[in-house]
């Protein structure tokens, strides 16, 4: 009678639909999923446990370290390329003096787009020919041209162009709100003290952002080892499985066959990444955890 008099089954009515939607959406297709894992089943007729065979099935597939390895080289090359851009991008942002919301809307208007028509655009732009639009601009300076997709060498860099093309802005305004809370105090201390415009950069906004650059490293991983929808689009894996991902080989085992799929092998599979995603988030935070405190 204290509980509810304190208000406990009021706040356990307003919450029902909130944790009935995310049960319904999303804990339950994941009990599932890992229930999945355990059987042989085309959705349609009864499912058949089979124990671990799943599990052996993806771990002996002799494209899984392909897989794993183009992974692996995308997230590399995307944090490489993509998770320094979008804080250079944000730096120079918040020193401008005017019109400093401008150069934010263009900053995000990459994510606006569309994803499958931003895919559709640069295929365009990677055409592989002396006239594609890149080609073409490569050749003004004597370079050129080149089989951007259809190059094993060539292909993953290409898509890691694009995706931080397309999700950069988002972590710039991230960034942006986090400069913004930065007293101006601190600035004036250093410019009195004789620094200069990367000086205070350096000294001042980036201890600043330790824990905001804490946390979107380890959601850019996270993201990065899940890429989908650029290797499905762009090259579809290819070439020579040059752009075949972890989560890519997940669909081709799903969907990828017209005569039914093996969602046991790709249930057991995301089960396998997600929790490879999980422990390594978990030893970032428990290593991590004192470095935005100190």
């Amino acid at each position: 009678m204290t509980w509810v008099q304190r208000g406990g089954l009021s706040s356990v009515v307003f919450a029902l639909p909130l944790l009935v939607i995310f049960g319904v959406f999303s804990w339950w297709p994941i009990v599932r999923s890992v229930v999945m894992s355990f059987q042989k089943t085309n959705l349609v007729g009864a499912p058949r446990w089979v124990g671990w065979n799943n599990f052996q099935y993806v771990l002996t597939d002799p494209d899984l370290p392909t897989a794993i390895r183009n992974t692996l080289y995308f997230a590399l090359l995307a944090l490489v390329i993509g998770f320094p851009i979008p804080l250079v991008t944000a730096v120079l942002i918040s020193s401008v003096r005017r019109r400093k919301g401008l150069f934010s809307a263009l900053a995000y208007l990459p994510v606006v787009v569309p994803p499958v028509v931003a895919v559709l655009l640069w295929k365009f732009f990677y055409d592989g020919s002396a006239d594609g639009v890149f080609n073409t601009i490569l050749g003004w300076v004597g370079l050129g041209p080149y089989t951007w997709l259809s190059s094993p060498s060539l292909a993953m860099p290409s898509l890691v162009v694009e995706a931080t093309w397309a999700a950069a802005g988002g972590t710039v305004i991230i960034y942006l709100a986090a400069l913004i809370s930065v007293p101006d105090e601190l600035y004036d201390a250093a410019e009195v003290d004789g620094a200069g415009v990367w000086r205070k950069v350096w000294h001042v906004a980036m201890p600043q952002l330790r824990g905001v650059l804490l946390i979107t490293f380890i959601l850019q991983i996270i993201g990065t080892v899940q890429v989908f929808l650029e290797p499905y689009l762009f090259t579809g894996g290819g070439p020579a499985n040059a752009t075949l991902t972890i989560l890519l080989m997940i669909y081709n085992y799903g969907f990828g066959s017209s005569l039914g799929g093996n969602y046991g092998a790709a249930t057991a599979l995301s089960v396998m990444l997600a929790a490879f995603l999980a422990i390594l988030s978990l030893v970032y935070f428990k290593l991590t955890s004192g470095w935005s405190k100190s």
